[in-house]
């Protein structure tokens, strides 16, 4: 039985290595981009490309959706050229980018309208787990059924595939993940800080916490990065900047008071100011290290 064609809108750091473990799995994969040159190494590996969201639409059973904002996924979904305008009825389309609970529901509902199944699935894990396929998938559907059916083509993208609720579910817990990051990413770069200014080998003090009760993902991922000085984008920190001031806008909507969230957006909006858009989310380092400085 042939496995059902996938169109795939955005092949940014997280999107390239998605589409390339779903052609791996034997997926046809037809692909749309802003910037058609950042798209070539999968067309030479097998996708097809289209020339429109539109024309990606009409030749996909499943559609997913990894864009960089709110405002560019409102633009792929919506209007006469847009996702849902073009996409058959009873198929699929899947936003993973991480986006607003409220705009979730809205694509969900209009999918509904035309006999489309809609689901809100963010990720985490970065680019390693872009690459690696181990990426934790975080899903929103109203049915069951909807889930179960697109699950396969999760698995070739992720290990750790939770179906949270219906329709904005997804979106609300890759924001909970993002509160848990910022703060924690405070006490990483703390942590690292603290081992280099004590005259410590700060990757041999890695050794001994980060499989202790102070381990996380950042910690045995990204701490390295900050001692190596890489700065390369496994996820921007534009992006995460984006993700915070949505998470504090629906905090504020719940009146849940998220004070630790508050200041590591604060840091982070200075390490943007200071040239650091582009830079992954372990350059928090260079902003603390400006910091003592002065």
């Amino acid at each position: 039985m042939s496995k059902p064609v996938v169109g795939l809108v955005g092949t940014g750091v997280m999107g390239k290595s998605m589409g390339r473990n779903l052609m791996k799995e034997g997926y046809p994969l037809h692909i749309y981009t802003r910037t058609k040159s950042k798209a070539s190494d999968l067309v030479d590996e097998g996708a097809v490309w289209e020339d429109s969201v539109a024309m990606l639409a009409q030749q996909s059973d499943i559609i997913l959706t990894i864009v960089g904002y709110p405002h560019d996924v409102e633009g792929i979904y919506f209007g006469t050229e847009g996702i849902l305008a073009n996409a058959r009825p009873d198929s699929y389309v899947i936003d993973m980018t991480t986006s607003s609970p409220s705009l979730a529901e809205r694509i969900n509902q209009e999918a509904r309208a035309k006999q489309i199944h809609a689901l809100d699935a963010p990720v985490s894990g970065g680019d390693i787990g872009a690459r690696n396929a181990t990426l934790s998938i975080m899903v929103g559907a109203d049915e069951e059924s909807t889930f179960s059916h697109v699950l396969p083509v999760f698995e070739a993208m992720g290990s750790n595939i939770v179906h949270q609720g219906p329709a904005g579910a997804g979106q609300h817990t890759k924001l909970c993940n993002q509160i848990a990051i910022a703060a924690g990413m405070m006490g990483v770069v703390e942590a690292i800080l603290y081992a280099e200014n004590a005259g410590l080998d700060p990757k041999r003090v890695l050794q001994s916490i980060e499989s202790g009760a102070a381990g996380s993902w950042s910690l045995s991922n990204l701490a390295p990065r900050m001692i190596d000085q890489d700065f390369s984008p496994g996820f921007y920190v534009k992006h995460f900047i984006k993700d915070m001031t949505l998470a504090i806008e629906s905090a504020e909507q719940m009146k849940v008071p998220v004070p630790g969230l508050v200041l590591a957006k604060q840091l982070y909006e200075e390490l943007s100011k200071n040239g650091g858009d582009n830079d992954g989310t372990q350059a928090l380092y260079k902003y603390y290290q400006l910091m003592k400085e002065f």
